[in-house]
């Protein structure tokens, strides 16, 4: 058996009828030119060859007696492909809007907890010709970058499918063996003892890494005058809201390359340019209806905190929140607010690892938990309650190469994630192969799928303005010459400052002189006043 650590099950506990708590995609495969075969057939094979490959595809949750503890992951031998891999056909035409209606409704569906937390769906009928495949794993078994790595086992790089070599016949029992109470209680002791230990051996680490985070705190202190970089609670939203389980769903693909010379061209990340687009388009999608708070819109980022390497199937993942600076006008002072407040978080977040991702043991935190967020959904609390932030942001770094499924390439790999009671959307990217996938869950209540699509539109046109920013070479241009010009000024003042200081007050009195001093007499010219000192010189 396998614990889960107090984030894993957090999922569980959260998750209640209104809120399923799985992460899916959804991919638009092509498939090999002149291809004749019953790809539902191909997939459902070339899954069961590999389910061995991932644990998240072979176990199940085994609850502690009275909800003590935290669940239990066991394997489960007796896995039904049938129920877990399915075939759909989209109606005629077959447009991307109707897959999109659909993947809204697949989504909105709990997991049964009685078997493996997965299911996949090869869904026909597109009428480009393309073969949608749509799967979706509770977030209690995997996370954004856990989800990439379960990729990497179950495609292909080429579009011949890769031999696999079969899963060795276990011994002892097998799948018809039971766990009693009495070992599920001594697990969940034994457990318990061991996370208290983990935490005393982490104290000193623990003090370091408070220490480092309150000096980068410090640090970020702004001036008077200055946008603070630490946040308070959010301003209220249509978007801060309890929500039903039924959900809309849009998709969008950009160039990753363009995007990311667009970031180094004006100052920014990736990361950057895609909190812009989401914060100009946000801003004016609340705008027109009236809607859009005076104080800024604050995004939930979630932010990984699994080491390079690390390949576990489970969650490492914390949250941070950036400032989306919708009440700047200014495109570029928007841009700038935005990039600094991210960098600020994720720097806060570096000096945390060590104790961000420490599990910390709760007696009867299932029940806790649950019976929390079943009263938080049920009693308006969302609208009542100040947020912490606006809307749910995530950028997940997918493959790099070409993935192929069964022998059918993949064109995009959409994300599709989750909304909650007070942030009814989800606003998730995933980059795959030179592009980046725009993934837009949200409640449908909140956000109908007409309104999905026209938030889309924002995107665009949020990008495209930010298209238009100057280079920040360009921009540090006139900087340049208006500092090249104040040292040039200093130099030439103490010389200038001789004539007017003396001419100043001579102006003055020749404009005062007529009345208070009599006129000069004229003077004589040269010539007479030289005739005169000869003549006297004579005499």
């Amino acid at each position: 058996m396998d614990h889960l650590s107090s984030m894993d099950a957090s999922f569980l506990h959260l998750e209640t009828p209104e809120t399923p708590m799985h992460v899916g995609s959804l991919m638009l495969l092509d498939l090999p030119e002149g291809y004749r075969g019953d790809y539902y057939e191909d997939v459902k094979g070339m899954l069961g060859k590999r389910l061995h490959l991932a644990s998240v595809l072979t176990r199940k949750l085994a609850q502690m007696p009275f909800e003590l503890a935290e669940p239990v992951w066991i394997d489960d031998d007796d896995i039904d492909l049938d129920y877990h891999v399915r075939s759909l056909t989209l109606r005629r035409p077959g447009t991307m809007e109707q897959l999109h209606h659909l993947v809204a409704r697949l989504h909105s569906s709990l997991l049964d907890r009685s078997r493996p937390l997965w299911e996949m769906y090869v869904i026909e009928g597109l009428e480009n010709g393309q073969v949608a495949f749509y799967t979706k794993a509770h977030h209690s078994g995997v996370d954004g970058k856990a989800g990439t790595e379960l990729a990497k086992v179950l495609y292909d790089t080429t579009a011949q499918m890769r031999e696999v070599r079969p899963a060795r016949r276990k011994r002892g029992g097998g799948s018809h063996y039971q766990l009693g109470v009495a070992e599920l209680l001594q697990a969940a002791v034994s457990n318990s003892a061991r996370q208290y230990r983990k935490l005393a051996e982490l104290l000193p680490s623990a003090a370091r890494a408070l220490t480092a985070a309150g000096s980068v705190l410090a640090s970020q202190q702004t001036g008077k005058g200055q946008r603070r970089l630490s946040l308070g609670m959010a301003p209220k939203s249509m978007f801060n809201d309890a929500i039903t389980n039924q959900r809309s769903y849009s998709t969008m693909s950009l160039p990753f390359d363009e995007l990311k010379a667009l970031g180094k061209r004006v100052g920014g990340t990736v990361n950057t340019i895609v909190m812009a687009m989401c914060s100009e388009a946000l801003a004016r999608f609340l705008k027109e209806r009236n809607l859009l708070p005076k104080e800024a819109l604050i995004a939930g980022v979630p932010v990984s905190l699994r080491a390079e390497g690390d390949d576990s199937m489970n969650n490492q993942v914390s949250m941070v929140r950036v400032d989306l600076a919708t009440d700047i006008g200014d495109v570029a002072e928007r841009f700038k607010a935005i990039h600094a407040s991210s960098e600020a978080a994720k720097a806060v977040v570096r000096e945390l690892k060590p104790v961000l991702g420490v599990d910390m043991p709760i007696t009867g935190s299932p029940w806790l938990m649950t019976s929390l967020a079943s009263l938080y959904g049920r009693s308006n609390l969302a609208r009542r309650v100040p947020p912490a932030a606006n809307v749910l942001i995530s950028n997940v770094p997918g493959p790099g190469a070409t993935l192929y499924v069964a022998g059918a390439r993949m064109m995009h790999f959409y994300p599709v994630s989750i909304p909650y009671h007070g942030s009814a959307l989800n606003i998730t990217v995933q980059s795959y192969a030179g592009s980046l996938d725009f993934g837009l869950t949200a409640c449908r209540r909140i956000l109908s799928q007409e309104e999905s699509y026209e938030l889309i539109g924002h995107l665009r046109a949020a990008l495209r303005q930010i298209e238009r920013l100057p280079s920040i070479e360009a921009a540090a241009k006139p900087a340049v010459a208006k500092e090249a010009e104040a040292e040039v000024v200093p130099a030439k003042a103490p010389r200038r400052a001789k004539a007017p200081a003396a001419s100043k007050p001579r102006a003055v009195a020749a404009t005062a002189a007529p009345a208070t001093k009599k006129p000069r007499a004229p003077r004589k010219p040269a010539a007479a006043a030289k005739g005169k000192r000869a003549t006297a010189a004579a005499a």
